[in-house]
């Protein structure tokens, strides 16, 4: 999948006009590209257009126009985009009430190695986590993680020719399967895939 180019991005000025239009195309493009696990856990799923929203949204609230500092936001999201043999995925514990998320978050380090996914046919993936910065202390695992899924040019060919995907935790304190996953997020996975 192409990297974002400043290029690629809308001016501050014809985003404004642009922006409730590309945000409801970008909303209904995400819903494609949930996958929950679970109650309590949700991997989110990136793309190219769904990293452009982000960066224009944060050019329009840091009101950045610079050349330079355009650079700067584009070498920071670009890392999200998949890159034709992977997934990229937001990783997020969702506890809605303050007091369970503390107590769940001490109990819940490492869980973002222990989710996975699974071509049918295939051996699963854990992903290569974190790799900006460490989001686990001795105490806690954080709400969100960054996770990236490499796959072999085996399982990129079975997922395009139409190979059902499933995805899971397997955390002494979490567990969830989701075999197979929707066949619309199946098709949105697979258009990630070069």
């Amino acid at each position: 999948m192409e990297k974002l180019k400043r290029e690629d991005l809308f001016s501050l000025e014809e985003y404004a006009q642009r922006r409730p239009e590309f945000r409801k195309e970008v909303m209904e493009h995400k819903r494609n590209r949930q996958v929950p696990l679970g109650d309590h856990v949700r991997l989110y799923f990136e793309d190219r257009l769904i990293i452009q929203y982000q960066v224009q949204e944060m050019l329009r609230a840091e009101r950045i126009f610079e050349q330079a500092a355009i650079e700067e936001e584009l070498e920071s999201y670009n890392p999200l985009i998949p890159d034709g043999s992977n997934w990229k995925a937001t990783f997020m514990v969702e506890y809605p009430e303050a007091e369970e998320r503390k107590q769940m978050l001490a109990k819940l380090i490492g869980i973002e190695d222990q989710t996975w996914v699974q071509v049918k046919g295939f051996d699963k993936v854990v992903p290569i986590a974190d790799e900006d910065l460490e989001r686990d202390t001795e105490e806690k695992t954080s709400s969100v993680h960054f996770l990236r899924f490499e796959l072999t040019p085996e399982m990129v060919k079975a997922v395009k020719d139409g190979a059902e995907i499933a995805m899971g935790v397997e955390h002494e304190h979490y567990q969830a399967v989701l075999d197979p996953v929707p066949p619309n997020i199946r098709n949105a996975l697979a258009a990630d895939l070069d």
